[in-house]
């Protein structure tokens, strides 16, 4: 999963009572809480009822954690960014665009913490550096699907492809400032109140 084994399987097996996953969701309540670098591994320890000397039984370190954290908000993204691109339906660039849409807002609920801490990293390590290179690849994808989805007649022309995919995935991730689990709007309905949104826009459509 991890690139580099830098992510999740990097974080050692915990002692009874803590697992990998409940380790790794603490530390990211606390990065995005305190900033990651604002957090020790003794504000983690001391979060978990650990000692600060016995927090190493369960993680090596900080940073496998942010790795491990970074790889869970890239992951389902670049893997659903990856197919879309892929085309193995045979299915449009504008079809194929409005799938990885629905698909990433659904991903973006489903591990909300992590891609909210993902969305705050700045370069500052070479795990962040790493994580903002993979942000890239994936942003250098969804504009070519974009533009695939032009040259298909699908979409407007007048408008560059690369601003189209920031403006269209940026809606995406502000989602992070206000969402909530549990709320009113589950993942589906959101998603597809994004998607139509999107590429249907506001007007009625009588008025359009």
């Amino acid at each position: 999963m991890a690139e580099g084994g830098t992510g999740e399987a990097a974080v050692r097996r915990g002692r009874p009572g803590y697992d990998q996953a409940t380790v790794l969701r603490r530390a990211i309540e606390l990065f995005n809480r305190q900033g990651y670098d604002g957090t020790s591994m003794g504000d983690l320890a001391k979060d978990l009822g650990l000692s600060k000397s016995a927090i190493y039984h369960h993680v090596p370190g900080k940073e496998h954690l942010l790795a491990a954290a970074l790889d869970e908000a890239l992951d389902g993204l670049s893997a659903a960014v990856d197919s879309a691109v892929a085309d193995t339906a045979g299915e449009s660039a504008y079809t194929r665009l409005q799938t990885v849409v629905r698909q990433s807002v659904e991903i973006l609920v489903a591990h909300l913490p992590a891609v909210t801490l993902l969305l705050r990293v700045r370069g500052n390590s070479e795990v962040e550096l790493a994580a903002l290179e993979r942000r890239r690849a994936i942003d250098e994808k969804l504009a070519g699907l974009v533009q695939g989805a032009v040259d298909e007649g699908a979409l407007r022309a007048d408008i560059d492809p690369d601003l189209i995919s920031r403006l269209l995935f940026g809606m995406v991730n502000s989602l992070t400032e206000w969402y909530r689990p549990g709320g009113p709007v589950d993942a589906p309905v959101l998603a597809s109140a994004i998607a139509s949104l999107a590429f249907e826009g506001l007007a009625r459509p009588e008025a359009r």
